[in-house]
């Protein structure tokens, strides 16, 4: 089949998906919310990291995560969100606290947080996509968040946006447009909550990576979500990813919805190191690949669970994880895809979701293959224990 006509395949098929994945967006009359009154201090201690836990700290060393000299191996999941837009809405540090050591008990040892879901309650934007002021509540709560995951062992994938912010069902979904398309916004993101981000938590020993956005590619190709061009969004990430590796040690990731806009099987990798550095500069790189995967999207794209990551369409340059799949489709009996991943040379897979936001599933679904993981290669999952 020629790449036109798979291409047009391709977007026909997305065209009868509102939402990625297994609608990973809070239902619509609850995405717009009423932002919290703005605060100017903190009222807690600012997070440190815990020096002790030093040799936890991830490296990437060609395509591996390592850990204290030897290879790390994702055993993850997603925990979006326990209330939509917690961190500095209503977080309950209770609930996270619980969840983390349950997830540590069940083998996992990672999990992808939305630090914001739509924006709405703590980054602040005026009418133009200028960022304002971010709220103290919102630092308190990471910082919560940071100091449980040292405390159960659980690595953070903290993701900064999603497609979610752009929707027009968002009460600030004009604001969010303005800001990735003009210089001006985008700097005052980067500058007021993106170098904060770097510089407050780059440095955590638990941190595996920021990734930049949840499923950009709807905002793209979505009419509901503004259908802006990768021109723009591609080089909002790249200056983004710069300043993430400029004024941190931190990595940079994208959780991109499908594989077509990562790969150059389809249309051409916006997210290579060339496009990247072409785009924000020397600095504009992502440091391993986290690519999502439904089953929506087997016909035209493939499988990843049984094929590499590079026959699967990736450059093979770096780690590559699959940063979301239904965990009510790859955990249990037959269909443990995590042992078949890490057969084919993934680094991890993070399944959608430990607390069952929507139907895709839940931590029951999953116990099976996590226990399976760990008798094949616990010395990778929890490699200080």
């Amino acid at each position: 089949m020629s790449n036109k006509r798979l291409l047009a395949l391709i977007s026909a098929g997305i065209m009868l998906i509102s939402a990625a994945g297994c609608n990973n967006a809070k239902p619509e009359e609850t995405t717009s919310t009423t932002a919290v009154t703005a605060e100017t201090e903190l009222t807690a201690a600012p997070y440190v990291p815990d020096d002790t836990l030093a040799s936890a700290r991830v490296t990437i060393e060609g395509t591996k995560f390592m850990v204290n000299g030897g290879e790390l191996w994702i055993n993850g999941v997603n925990t979006p969100w326990d209330h939509w837009n917690d961190f500095g809405g209503k977080f309950d540090e209770t609930f996270w606290d619980e969840h983390f050591a349950e997830l540590h008990s069940a083998g996992v040892n990672a999990s992808r947080v939305w630090i914001n879901c739509n924006g709405m309650t703590s980054i602040k934007l005026d009418e133009n996509g200028i960022v304002t002021s971010v709220t103290a509540s919102h630092w308190e709560d990471v910082d919560a968040l940071f100091r449980i995951a040292e405390k159960h062992g659980v690595y953070l994938m903290p993701t900064l946006l999603s497609f979610d912010h752009f929707k027009d069902t968002n009460d600030g979904y004009m604001s969010w447009r303005k800001m990735v398309q003009s210089n001006e916004g985008t700097q005052s993101f980067i500058d007021n909550y993106v170098i904060p981000f770097a510089e407050r938590y780059g440095d955590s020993p638990y941190l595996l990576g920021i990734d930049l956005c949840n499923e950009p590619d709807w905002v793209v190709e979505n009419k509901e979500c503004g259908q802006l061009s990768w021109d723009i969004m591609a080089t909002f990430f790249s200056k983004c990813a710069a300043a993430i590796h400029e004024n941190s040690d931190a990595y940079v990731t994208l959780g991109l919805g499908m594989i077509k806009y990562n790969s150059d099987k389809y249309e051409g990798n916006w997210f290579s190191d060339e496009n990247m550095k072409a785009l924000g500069g020397e600095n504009a790189y992502l440091d391993f690949y986290s690519p999502h995967y439904y089953d929506w999207q087997r016909q035209w794209m493939g499988y990843p669970f049984t094929t590499s990551p590079t026959a699967f369409g990736l450059d093979g340059t770096k780690p590559a994880i699959i940063g979301e799949c239904a965990a009510n489709a790859v955990g249990s009996g037959d269909k443990n895809q995590y042992a078949s991943a890490y057969d084919k040379g993934w680094n991890g897979i993070m399944a959608w979701t430990s607390n069952g936001v929507d139907g895709c599933g839940s931590l029951e679904d999953l116990r099976t293959a996590l226990s399976e993981m760990l008798a094949i290669a616990e010395d990778e999952i929890f490699p200080l224990e």
